[in-house]
């Protein structure tokens, strides 16, 4: 055996137990970078999708006169939001019943147009009502509300929003609902293509909730600029009495198969909420489950905040809409990332 002097011996065992203790060093060193990079990148990380304020989320203190719906686009850059989908009944009332309608219409818009500009807000989108069934079986009712609709599409596309949300009612039987949906839909579609304008269907009760039934209309009618708004909570089927809104629900489409069928149609999204529990959590619906839906069908553009709890105010029911979807919508990008 040879036997290894001791002054060698010592310097190796120096030289093995240094390099050691530096490598250890190293590892300990990369894995507080990764950790630090890591926590950098969630604390920065921003939601895949962009937010707007639905404006039926301050329906009540417009109702109640505290809120102009004129300053629709003040408030939700008080609140901090991107874009503004407007309600068209706000505004419907007051340019019916001017003197001269179409001179009513043009000055709201001029004033909408000017505040969106003067508080750096993107106009998303007007959600309309009280224009007429679409969906109905009579030729001529449903013609007139075509009809009705086309001023709505003529105001977003001079305040430069990308659609116009419409509902779909009209016949209670499924095939002829279908039917008169898709006819209704196509005319009103073709008038808003040549506008560059979206014609968005929202699943807002009756069959209009029906998923299934909703997206073989949008193929049937087949345009590029025909599409779905999908709501997260809007999918109850029937009411009591045979009413269409308050009444108790007794008949619902299961809500997460519907947004998952809707998705793939969507051109945007309707985030709506009703209550919350301590840790900011929505307590009717679960917002991980719906995000991971919208996610996986590729949406990336405005999520619509839309408070209709009674615990809060609307204000803070607004922002604890929008905090849980940015957490909610961060996370999701971080993990997708």
């Amino acid at each position: 055996m040879k036997i290894i002097p001791l002054k060698i011996f010592s310097l190796s065992l120096i030289l093995f137990l240094s390099l050691g203790i530096y490598s250890c060093k190293d590892q300990n060193s990369e894995k507080e970078n990764t950790q630090t990079s890591e926590a950098k990148t969630k604390e920065n990380a921003e939601p895949f999708f962009k937010l707007s304020l639905a404006q039926w989320s301050l329906n009540k203190p417009i109702f109640a006169g505290d809120l102009d719906p004129m300053d629709f686009a003040e408030k939700a850059n008080e609140l901090g939001f991107e874009g503004i989908e407007y309600v068209s009944a706000f505004y419907a009332e007051q340019i019916k019943e001017a003197e001269n309608p179409e001179e009513a219409m043009q000055k709201v818009l001029d004033t909408l147009k000017a505040k969106s500009e003067e508080f750096n807000v993107k106009n998303v989108l007007i959600m309309v009502d009280g224009e007429g069934e679409l969906a109905s079986p009579v030729k001529a009712e449903r013609e007139e509300a075509v009809e009705n609709h086309k001023k709505w599409v003529d105001a977003a596309s001079f305040l430069g929003a990308h659609s116009i949300r419409v509902n779909l009612f009209g016949s209670e039987e499924p095939e002829e609902w279908k039917t008169s949906s898709t006819k209704g839909l196509k005319a009103l579609s073709e008038y808003a293509a040549e506008k560059n304008v979206n014609v968005l269907v929202e699943n807002h009760g009756y069959l209009s909730s029906n998923a299934e039934l909703l997206v073989e209309v949008i193929e049937d009618v087949n345009m590029e600029n025909c599409g779905t708004l999908p709501d997260f909570g809007n999918f109850c089927l029937k009411r009591e009495g045979g009413e269409r809104w308050e009444a108790e629900c007794i008949e619902e489409y299961p809500k997460y198969q519907g947004i998952k069928e809707m998705m793939p149609y969507a051109k945007a999204v309707s985030a709506k909420s009703y209550a919350f529990n301590e840790e900011g959590k929505e307590t009717k619906l679960d917002y991980e489950r719906i995000l991971k839906i919208v996610q996986d069908a590729d949406y990336t553009g405005f999520v619509g905040v839309e408070y209709e709890g009674e615990d809060l105010s609307a204000e803070e029911g607004i922002q604890a809409t929008k905090e849980l979807l940015i957490e909610v919508g961060s996370e999701l990008n971080t993990n997708n990332n």
